[in-house]
Order: C-alpha cells, then structure tokens, then sequence
C-alpha cells in the first residue's frame, strides 16, 4: 500500500498518532508563567521528554509560551500546541535530556 494509504480518511491522523512520542502519567502542581508574565499553578497530568499536558486557568491559544519550572530540570520554555476546556498541551524549545528526564519522574512520583 504504500504511502497510499494515506490518501483514505482519517489515515493520516492515524498514522501521526503512531508516531506520537509516548507520554507519562503524572499529578503535580507546578509554577509558571504566562505569555503576560502573569504567574500560574498549573497541575501537569502528563509528561515526556519533549512536552506536557496540564489544567491551566486562563484563555490560551497556540502559539502562546510559557515558562514552566519543572523539579530537577529547572525552567523550561514550553510552545501551547493546542488548549481546550481548561486544558493544554504544550511542546518543549529545546527537550529534557533523558537521564535528566528519568530523574524528574522520580521526584514527581515521590510527591
């Protein structure tokens, strides 16, 4: 089939997801900043190496930046992908290296 199968219908978001990075379950609360400088609590749900997924108050659109202090890693710069019902997902600048990342977890699950 080939990259015909491309062609069908929802087969190109189907395959995208397939690519998708996988993701893990976290609950923490952490500090940020908004695109305002305005400070946020948001509560992370999820987590990789190249970005997360948190409940945030506040009207978000993409392209927005954040500035998320996570444990162990310090400040990150995070791109608002998408956000929807009080919810975001956002993309690192620059990914979590993966000891750094493994380190991180830890002390999330610890909490």
């Amino acid at each position: 089939m080939g990259d015909r199968a491309l062609t069908y219908p929802g087969a190109r978001r189907a395959y995208a997801d397939q690519r998708a990075e996988d993701r893990d379950e976290v609950h923490f609360r952490a500090r940020a900043f908004g695109p305002d400088a305005r400070a946020l609590s948001p509560v992370i749900v999820n987590l990789s190496p190249h970005g997360l997924m948190a409940r945030c108050e506040g009207a978000f659109a993409a392209g927005d930046r954040l500035r998320v202090t996570l444990p162990v890693v310090g400040v990150v710069v995070a791109e608002i992908r998408w956000a929807l019902g009080g919810r975001i997902g956002c993309q690192f600048e620059q990914g979590i290296d993966r000891a750094s990342y493994y380190e991180l977890l830890s002390s999330v699950m610890r909490r």
